[in-house]
């Protein structure tokens, strides 16, 4: 793509995100989201191929249907209560419908159908925008409308998308989809909390973007997008593939690593506003998660592939990707545990 292209793309996804976080008005968030989404959309095209084409216009479908929600929901209660601001959604119908539609846009189960069929159509670097970036602009209206949305919607919400996050990976071989399901899975514990902390969605997010950056560069570095291409990769890159497993297992939550430490917040959380028992289903949840991030894991580092190849080896080939991204993301999902006390301080 032409350099030029990406900058005007890059800085348009940019703009979106940053016009949904500075409006407050119903309009002009449905602007920065549309704005967004036809950004990203030339982006992931880029292939032309026919998967990366045809998960495009699901993703198109998806979004657009989701803005349709958004406004006709804000319509609806400027309509019926006199309000276009996005703080004051009073009336029921729009807020349900509002909540929906940004359950949508960032793939929160049920309506999370569309995300591992558009993950596996694109190359990894698009799906990292995917999955990250793409989530912050829904995500900034999901914490602003949360407290006029029904507690039992959230919590059903969020308790069905860690099921079907930690259930759909379980008997995958694709790498982004495995990733795509993981998505599912975290978007369902930073909602769950959503009602009673929402600091502690935001570190969950924030955490979530570490983790999954350094997956989805570590796969970009190894060039792999199955499990059978890992298991073949440690004897390429052994110090990669041990930094990758440990990443896997912080996704999974995983103590002494910094995925255990949004977990543990929401689970302490929730046993402080008396939900025993989503609690102990969250837990559970999670432990599914944790059993497809331990098949990569046995891939990656567990295996030993046979040395019967003859032809030319292909990690004597010189890397030439930068890797300094990596570097910092692999830290922050690696060692950030130990200063637990420092972030709930910030962010409290």
């Amino acid at each position: 793509m032409n350099p030029y292209v990406l900058v005007i793309l890059l800085s348009s996804l940019g703009l979106g995100t940053t016009l949904t976080f500075a409006s407050s008005h119903w309009l002009l968030a449905w602007m920065g989201l549309e704005i967004n989404t036809l950004a990203i959309i030339p982006l992931m095209a880029q292939q032309h191929h026919p998967r990366a084409v045809e998960a495009t216009i699901k993703y198109f479908l998806t979004q657009a249907t989701a803005a349709a929600m958004i406004l006709f929901a804000a319509t609806t209660n400027a309509w019926m209560m006199g309000e276009w601001d996005i703080n004051n959604l009073s009336h029921p119908l729009a807020s349900t419908l509002v909540i929906m539609a940004l359950a949508l846009k960032i793939g929160l189960a049920p309506l999370h159908f569309w995300l591992p069929e558009v993950l596996q159509g694109l190359s990894l670097t698009t799906g990292l925008i995917l999955s990250t970036w793409q989530k912050l602009a829904p995500f900034a209206l999901i914490i602003q409308v949360a407290p006029t949305i029904d507690p039992y919607l959230l919590s059903s919400l969020g308790l069905l998308s860690t099921l079907i996050g930690g259930w759909g990976g379980l008997n995958q071989v694709q790498l982004r989809k495995i990733l795509a399901y993981s998505s599912i899975a975290h978007m369902g514990w930073m909602i769950i909390v959503l009602q009673f902390a929402p600091q502690l969605t935001l570190l969950a997010l924030g955490t979530y973007i570490f983790m999954t950056t350094t997956a989805f560069l570590s796969f970009k570095m190894s060039s792999a997008t199955k499990i059978n291409t890992l298991s073949l990769a440690w004897a390429k890159t052994p110090t990669l593939m041990a930094t990758t497993a440990l990443a896997l297992l912080s996704l999974g939550g995983l103590p002494p690593l910094t995925g255990f430490m949004p977990k543990w917040l929401i689970l302490q959380e929730l046993a402080k506003q008396e939900l025993p028992l989503t609690a102990t289903v969250m837990a559970l949840m999670a432990l599914l998660s944790l059993y497809f991030y331990l098949r990569l894991c046995y891939a990656m580092a567990l295996t030993i592939s046979p040395a019967t190849i003859n032809s030319m080896m292909p990690w004597r080939s010189s890397n030439t990707q930068s890797t300094l991204i990596l570097a910092l993301s692999t830290t922050i999902t690696l060692g950030l545990l130990p200063i637990t006390p420092a972030i709930m301080a910030l962010i409290t």
